[in-house]
């Protein structure tokens, strides 16, 4: 599943080749995606890359090959002169709705299930929240009251919090929290990241717990708060 901004670009490049046989220029891509830098062109492109929808072919300058599109792309979207496409609405960058959670027995209401909505970075930040992969069974006193989903944690930036690769986060379903409360973080509508929430004067703080990360400061505005941390869960080998 890609994040909007990555889909914006896979599209972009393949309307472009059809048109003209070469691919958009780095600065092309930047101004069509409306970003700031190259660099933000450089973290989609290697995304892209990594997802297998796109391929960088060696020694030749502007070099990509479009592999695949993604499934439900249609040939009737086309982006619009000046770029700002039309893009099939679903998971991209953000959780789908979550459905409330339900007992796993209908006997043993001692347990939920709770759907796992992909990966959350816990370091660099990822792509966000893709779809439910699958289900886990979390004891229902672990989740209280409101929608829940979980995540799989990728990365090292929360681990004096207690938080490691590998792990299991239970995720209440929220847009707002309080100084301190750690929660999935959406930043530009792009990337989501798993940090601590802070406020400094009208900006937001996304803190880690490892002092090998430092603390990003953005607006308010670039921010949105998808949950907040209720549990972990932890499997060992």
């Amino acid at each position: 599943m890609l994040t909007r901004k990555q889909q914006e670009l896979l599209l972009f490049i393949h309307e472009r080749m059809k048109e003209s046989g070469v691919p958009p220029s780095f600065d092309e891509m930047k101004d069509a995606l409306d970003l700031a830098s190259k660099s933000g062109i450089h973290r989609l492109i290697t995304a892209l890359e990594e997802r297998g929808f796109i391929r960088r072919l060696p020694n030749r300058a502007r070099a990509l090959e479009v592999i695949k599109l993604p499934e439900a792309y249609s040939p009737s979207i086309q982006p619009r002169r000046g770029f700002s496409p039309s893009v099939i609405e679903g998971s991209l960058g953000k959780p789908q709705p979550v459905a409330p959670p339900k007992p796993a027995n209908e006997d043993n209401h001692t347990s939920i299930s709770v759907p796992v909505m992909g990966r959350i970075a816990a370091g660099v930040p990822i792509s966000a929240i893709q779809q439910n992969t699958h289900d886990i069974t979390v004891p229902a006193d672990m989740l209280g009251n409101g929608e829940h989903y979980a995540l799989e944690v990728k990365g090292d930036s929360m681990i004096e919090a207690g938080i490691f690769d590998g792990d299991t986060v239970i995720i209440r379903n929220t847009n707002t929290a309080n100084a301190g409360d750690i929660v999935v973080a959406l930043v530009d509508d792009e990337e989501a990241t798993l940090k601590r929430f802070r406020r400094k004067g009208a900006s937001i703080a996304l803190e880690a717990a490892n002092p090998a990360y430092e603390t990003r400061i953005f607006g308010p505005d670039r921010v949105k708060v998808q949950g907040k941390l209720v549990g972990l869960i932890r499997r060992y080998h």
